[in-house]
């Protein structure tokens, strides 16, 4: 089965599906669920991947690689028809030859289509990748921009179509892009009606760099985020007036204002709706663009136990807001 999600021109010429399965399920050791999900949206008509290798150090790699790239070989449907994204672990920025062939090995896929530096902090080799706090400064090696040229010389094996990063500021950006040789594809990003990333927006699309949205459609994963974009009066409105779910309108706004989706369901019905995009109106599209101006609603979803509310102080995988670039004006600190 195939859908209409249009694709998008990365700055390398290569396309990539407007619309993707996250593939992360929160926690490691989901085997079974991560190679259904796969397999089930494979047959609805995806033909997007985005998975991650993490935690520890390359003798003890725990995450989804496997499964999404059996599934993708029992699916039946050619290498050539499915775009496939993977990340270099916080602890191999020192190792990204190493860490680029296990991933492609774990995936026995040929070929990887876009291959991310995950974080711009480089975890010690002892870390734990899911507790963070044990990495090197940003002025202390690897660098990120030691790990990027590393990355590019990925791509003289032919093995990696595209790079890219993610979790990536206008400051780290700022700092990266002199020094690259190859300018990043795609800044995977946590983006929503709550934290539209303009700003960030703006400044990747000026330099030819396509914004990637993980947590999409804003849902909170804890009792402290109170905020579910599902029930937000603007987003009910919209889909109510046009007949469809929350969630399509969500995707929807996403991929109108041509940036690239990978929202996570094991629902068979969602993961259809998912991929059925709709047109959306200059005065919704305004609407649901202006929603993060609306009172407490400029946050992230994903990382607010990290922060304080108040002070904006806090870290995220042992780096400060302030030396990951992010601040409230970007959205990244909860606005009170």
């Amino acid at each position: 089965m195939t859908t209409n999600i249009p694709s998008f021109t990365l700055n390398n010429g290569f396309q990539m599906p407007s619309v993707g399965m996250g593939c992360w399920m929160g926690v490691p050791g989901e085997d079974e669920r991560v190679y259904h999900m796969c397999l089930n949206a494979i047959k609805a008509g995806y033909r997007h991947f985005d998975t991650v290798l993490a935690l520890t150090n390359l003798s003890s790699l725990v995450g989804n690689e496997k499964q999404v790239g059996k599934a993708i070989h029992d699916s039946g449907i050619p290498r050539s028809e499915i775009f496939l994204t993977t990340k270099l672990p916080n602890s191999a920025h020192g190792r990204v030859r190493a860490a680029f062939e296990q991933s492609l090995k774990t995936l026995d896929c040929e070929y990887i289509d876009l291959y991310l530096m995950h974080w711009p902090q480089a975890g010690k080799p002892d870390s734990v990748e899911a507790l963070g706090g044990n990495v090197f400064r940003p002025e202390e090696s690897p660098t990120f921009v030691e790990t990027w040229k590393d990355m590019e010389r990925l791509l003289n094996g032919g093995k990696v179509k595209s790079i890219g990063v993610s979790n990536f500021s206008i400051k780290t950006l700022d700092v990266l892009l002199p020094e690259c040789k190859v300018i990043p594809a795609i800044n995977q990003v946590e983006m929503h009606p709550c934290l539209p990333q303009h700003n960030l927006k703006k400044y990747c699309e000026s330099k030819g760099i396509i914004l990637t949205a993980y947590s999409p459609l804003g849902q909170p994963i804890g009792p402290d985020q109170p905020i579910s974009l599902f029930n937000n009066d603007t987003i009910k409105a919209v889909a109510s007036k046009l007949n469809v779910d929350p969630a399509q309108v969500l995707l929807s706004w996403a991929v109108q204002r041509k940036t690239v989706v990978i929202p996570k369901t094991e629902n068979e019905a969602r993961m259809k709706s998912n991929i059925t995009l709709i047109q959306l109106s200059a005065e919704d599209m305004k609407a649901i663009n202006e929603l993060h101006l609306q009172p407490n609603m400029h946050r992230t979803l994903a990382f607010s136990s990290y922060q304080s509310a108040i002070s904006g102080e806090g870290n995220i995988f042992g780096w400060t807001f302030e030396e990951l670039g992010w601040n409230m004006v970007d959205g990244f600190v909860v606005s009170k």
